[in-house]
């Protein structure tokens, strides 16, 4: 073969195989298209053409079946008994679903920058390589915009309401919309349904996630009626069957030992005596639970006086509290106890309660601890998933970040370094607010011990604060001088700055003691409808999904709230209305941690 010339071209026609009809026929039909005239068709084209015919008919046919193959079936999906969720008309009559069990989680606080601490500084304490990733990573599931009616930094109560009701409303609202308007949540909707509910979490349980869920009042401070409410002193009555958390002191009346009411009402005997409560207050009394083989319902245990302390700080209390994921196996074994006999499942909801406390007090080693046990239970959950014979969802998300959090720290005038030091974490073995509260107990001690009431020496208070709480509890041995004079001078400061003097050392960062307005991560472990949930979405979506996967109508719950609740005020008026957050006095931690 001649090897082709600059002047042939590479792709010229290759007459191999062609007749010269071939040649003939383009001839004609080019002198036609000049000329305008009609190239007459030869016997072979004549063939060809009515072959070409029969091959456009029999694809166009093909293709009209398939279409209408595609129709039926999309007609059919989208009149199944269990449709995805996106695709529901909401106000379509839903049929009743199979037999459920919903588990529902919340981080309160916790955003991205929390999982790349936790996931380093777990990598760090146990020599882990880089791929070895926190459960929570392997079930990445999406993200939620968090922003309120009246804020784009949402609060916890705001952030709640759009979990339990799936709309948004004001922060501070506890089931409540704007306008004072009372909103169905989906743990009072899958009661109503038959469906057997709980909630568990390590902060009170007055507090405003758990309070969303089964509380209507106009703001979230309102913790007395919220606990009265929570028992089945609301308009709809009892609506939880479980409740594990803190939060004690709101449901004893104030003349009793460890309160913290405005009132002398006694939630606790409300409870038992017209609710059939099982009342269980202790570690003792937790433990006597059997991790939920021996468990009567409806259940109210309340182990702390107002907030389980941080993991941190727990696992040397393990005799005093139980942890999260304790309460939750408790939860799950007794909620699958009580509803194995019936055609309807359970709704849970879980917290994660103290992850936010740690971003408020901006204290990294406290916050990875928190985090490491959230996981722990995430993986519960999915054990017990995976285990069930009831079809079963875990879904996940936060309700927004706290503390504005980096894993990167610049120190004033110096350049930045790219790095921080999770080894500085670990050596911590308490939280800043324990050390805190130590500092209380000593100042206190020393105070009550001293003949004229006078304060100890300045040296003799710094010298102890350095030996007993920074070096032996927080693992820092190079506290300069202004830092220490700094905690015996203001120890009612001392919580952060004990958080800012780990923080420092670590290279974490911290843009505020408050929320942020990130986006925060949904997780799940798949299943029916989970897929809405993919990518970016708003977090009244994440509500929306909780009612319709669990087939229950909260709408139904909102009217009857409102008929009911129709010229009333949001919630039963106290005589004294604090304006602050709830939290007991340091004696009763005292107390109860045995200090």
């Amino acid at each position: 073969m001649p090897l082709s010339s600059e002047r042939t071209p590479l792709l010229a026609d290759n007459n191999n195989g062609r007749s010269s009809e071939d040649s003939d026929r383009r001839a004609e039909e080019e002198d036609a298209a000049l000329h305008g005239a009609p190239a007459a068709p030869s016997a072979a084209r004549r063939t060809t053409g009515l072959r070409e015919i029969f091959l456009f008919t029999w694809a166009l046919l093909a293709t009209a079946a398939v279409i209408v193959l595609a129709v039926v079936l999309q007609h059919r999906s989208s009149t199944s008994t269990d449709p995805s969720p996106r695709r529901r008309p909401s106000n379509s009559k839903q049929p009743k679903p199979r037999k459920r069990n919903l588990i529902f989680m919340v981080s309160d606080g916790m955003g991205p920058a929390s999982l790349s601490l936790t996931r380093s500084f777990r990598q760090h304490v146990s020599s882990l390589p880089i791929d070895d990733v926190l459960t929570l990573d392997r079930h990445f599931w999406g993200t939620s915009r968090t922003r309120s009616t009246n804020s784009l930094v949402t609060d916890s109560a705001a952030g709640a309401t759009a979990f339990a009701c799936g709309r948004k409303s004001y922060n501070g609202a506890i089931g409540m919309l704007p306008g004072a308007r009372p909103c169905g949540t989906v743990l009072e909707a899958a009661k109503r349904a038959g469906l057997a509910t709980g909630l568990v979490v390590t902060t009170d349980v007055t507090d405003a996630t758990p309070a969303c869920f089964a509380a209507h009042v106009d703001y979230r401070l309102r913790q007395d009626e919220i606990a009265l409410q929570e028992v089945g002193e609301g308009v709809l009555g009892r609506s939880v069957d479980l409740i594990l958390g803190g939060g004690r002191c709101h449901f004893l009346a104030n003349h009793t030992r460890g309160s913290c009411r405005a009132d002398d009402v006694d939630v606790v005997g409300i409870a038992r005596e017209k609710h059939g409560w099982v009342y269980k207050s202790d570690r003792k009394g937790f433990d006597e639970l059997a991790m939920g083989r021996n468990v009567s319902l409806p259940l109210l245990g309340l182990f702390a006086a107002s907030d389980v302390p941080f993991e941190i700080d727990r696992q040397n209390m393990a005799d005093v509290y139980p942890s999260l994921s304790e309460m939750t196996a408790t939860a799950l074994t007794a909620l699958h106890e009580a509803t194995k006999d019936s055609d309807q499942g359970f709704f849970l909801m879980i917290e994660g309660s103290r992850i936010d406390h740690a971003g408020h007090i901006n204290d990294p080693a406290a916050q990875v601890r928190e985090v490491l046990e959230y996981d722990r239970t995430f993986q519960i959950v999915l054990d017990f998933l995976e285990q069930s014979q009831t079809e079963g969802v875990l879904v996940a998300t936060s309700d927004h970040e706290t503390g504005g959090l980096a894993t990167a720290w610049q120190a004033p005038n110096e350049l930045p370094v790219y790095d921080w030091y999770p080894a500085v974490l670990a050596k911590a073995n308490a939280s800043a607010e324990y050390c805190s509260l130590l500092l209380q107990q000593h100042l206190a001690s020393i105070s009550s011990s001293s003949s004229d009431g006078s304060p100890p020496s300045k040296k003799s208070l710094i010298d102890w604060i350095n030996q007993e709480l920074v070096v032996r509890r927080l693992g820092i041995t190079d506290a300069r001088d202004a830092e220490l004079a700094a905690l015996a001078a203001k120890p009612e400061a001392a919580t952060h700055i004990f958080s800012r003097m780990v923080s420092v050392r670590a290279h974490v960062g911290w843009s505020t003691h408050g929320h942020s307005a990130i986006d925060v991560n949904i997780y799940s472990s798949g299943g029916p409808g989970t897929e809405r949930l993919r990518g970016n979405v708003e977090n009244t979506e994440v509500g929306k999904f909780l009612s319709e996967y669990l087939g229950v109508d909260v709408g139904e719950i909102t009217k009857e709230l409102e008929e009911k609740l129709k010229g009333r005020p949001a919630g039963r008026e106290v005589e004294v209305q604090r304006e602050v957050e709830t939290r007991v006095h340091p004696e009763e931690w005292f107390r109860e941690m045995g200090i």
